[in-house]
């Protein structure tokens, strides 16, 4: 190997190169400002490869347009690649121009991106249904141990972070209502209110957007690390099917934790506005559990509890399909992380919209 080695000479105006070049020649090359380079002198290059080509051609031309140098005793596959790196090197020199997207092209382009979330959903949906069809005809298949672990994981591990939101929502949600009944001497319908706010509507979405944030990132982030380290391939080198290994033992989970972690959360909440009537409106706790007891239907229990699992479904499908759409760099596990997070919290919106919507219709 010859150490690259290049010298300037003024009376020619030429570019004397010798050696080999490539990626590490640019110390050999002089201090070229101000001159202007006639012709590039190859006779002594033993070896050239295009990062090589390159720094010679960065030296003579700074810039990527312009004449090219005479190039003079280059060996035939010398200059052909010479000539090959000046074919391509404003291609590759130049700068992308900025330009401004209008409101139309940025709606397209989400329009896109939603309809090809649909539909990956849905053939995601078509997918582990036909999954499910087998493991019905062979029941020996189902992964008991895996759908026990992931409801322990999903069901315990949220109990904490659960009950603490929902009693400080409830400790809220029960001194706003009691400053305004306190006004009217209606203090005793705080317990209504509560009772309508805390079981319909804010335990399940509030529980929903929780197991959504931890869990649904968490499957995410777990089954894209799977895919990049290779073991989903192992998976499925072993004869087994991905989609029974992993994903319905995590939606069965998510199917069977969500409804008890929203009962849980109707729990907490209730005793946060119990705590609050007692403190702020003199209502006890034996006056509190009478009017609950007096007001309270099944059927706004079981509203709350019925909303969970649709969404535990819904925060499901999507966090394991875009775990299994993960790429195998670590950057595209973080993206679809938080995609998951964000398609889970919208899909809960519209779902709790379209709930309202149809329990008005049905007078529910």
């Amino acid at each position: 190997m010859t150490a690259a080695s290049a010298h300037f000479d003024e009376a020619e105006g030429a570019l004397i190169v010798r050696g080999d070049w490539d990626a590490g020649s640019a110390p050999a090359l002089p201090e070229l400002a101000g001159r202007r380079v006639r012709v590039l002198d190859g006779a002594g290059i033993t070896r050239l490869d295009t990062n090589g080509a390159w720094l010679l051609l960065s030296a003579v031309r700074p810039q990527a347009t312009g004449p090219l140098p005479e190039l003079r005793a280059f060996q035939p596959r010398h200059r052909a690649m010479i000539e090959l790196v000046d074919r391509n090197w404003a291609a590759t020199a130049a700068t992308p121009a900025l330009r401004r997207e209008g409101v139309f092209e940025f709606a397209g382009r989400g329009a896109l991106v939603l309809w090809g979330h649909l539909v990956g959903l849905l053939d995601f949906i078509g997918r582990l249904f036909l999954e499910l069809a087998a493991l019905a005809a062979r029941p020996g298949r189902w992964r008991w141990l895996e759908f026990g672990a992931q409801v322990r994981d999903i069901f315990v591990g949220a109990i904490p972070i659960v009950a603490g939101m929902l009693f400080l929502l409830g400790v809220v949600f029960a001194y706003l209502l009691g400053s305004q009944a306190q006004q009217y001497g209606a203090s005793i319908f705080v317990v209504d209110g509560l009772l309508l706010a805390i079981l319909r509507e804010v335990s399940p979405v509030i529980v929903a957007v929780l197991v959504a944030g931890r869990t649904g990132a968490a499957i995410t982030a777990q089954i894209g690390t799977m895919k990049v380290t290779e073991e989903i391939d192992a998976i499925t080198t072993l004869g087994l099917s991905p989609l029974a290994v992993l994903v319905v033992p995590r939606i069965l989970a998510l199917l069977i934790a969500l409804p008890l972690l929203v009962f849980v959360g109707d729990i907490a909440g209730l005793a946060g506005g119990m705590l609050v009537t007692k403190a702020q409106l003199d209502i006890s706790y034996a006056m509190f559990m009478d009017r609950m007891a007096e007001v309270l239907l099944l059927k706004t229990l079981l509203v709350g509890l019925g909303k969970a699992p649709v969404f535990a479904i819904f925060i499901g499908l999507i966090a394991c399909r875009m775990g299994l759409s993960v790429t195998r760099d670590a950057r595209s596990v973080g993206a679809h992380t938080t995609s998951t997070v964000v398609q889970s919290l919208v899909a809960i919106i519209i779902l709790n919209a379209i709930f309202a919507i149809m329990f008005v219709k049905l007078e529910i």
